[in-house]
């Protein structure tokens, strides 16, 4: 399980260090695509299967199904972690997620989330506005 997070910086090779805490279970390989906000999800690679497997049997007929999972799917690149824990970050999703140096990688679960630092602490500051909100919410759903 992931949970945390924790300040990286992109070095100039396009390459970025992955939490220690988490590198063992992601193992040798991950997967790396667009995500949800402007930030990058890093997925282990039986989770990314599951995750794939499970998008390939959505409806193709509606067009807003078509655009998520081809944002998921054609965005995904699965990248080696060297023995620093490092992965590569093709310039395309470096420059979808807006990252430049310094970089915010949270752990969501069964997923990293790779955002640049300032727009994360927007994100986050933004979150804890309406914390009261989501937590009335998932009252409801009988969640929290």
């Amino acid at each position: 399980m992931f949970i945390g997070e924790y300040q990286h910086s992109v070095d100039p090779k396009k390459r970025l260090a992955l939490p220690s805490k988490f590198r063992k279970e992601l193992g040798t390989r991950v997967v790396v695509t667009r995500g949800l906000d402007k930030c990058l999800f890093v997925y282990p690679i039986k989770t990314w299967k599951d995750l794939a497997e499970k998008l390939g049997t959505l409806p193709m007929g509606e067009a807003s199904t078509r655009s998520f999972v081809r944002l998921m799917l054609a965005g995904a690149v699965d990248s080696d972690v060297d023995n620093q824990g490092r992965i590569l970050l093709p310039d395309y999703l470096k420059e979808y997620a807006g990252l430049d140096r310094s970089v915010t990688v949270a752990g969501l679960f069964n997923r990293l989330e790779i955002w640049d630092e300032q727009s994360w602490k927007t994100y986050r500051n933004k979150a804890e506005e309406n914390s009261a909100e989501v937590a009335e919410q998932l009252g409801k759903l009988g969640i929290y």
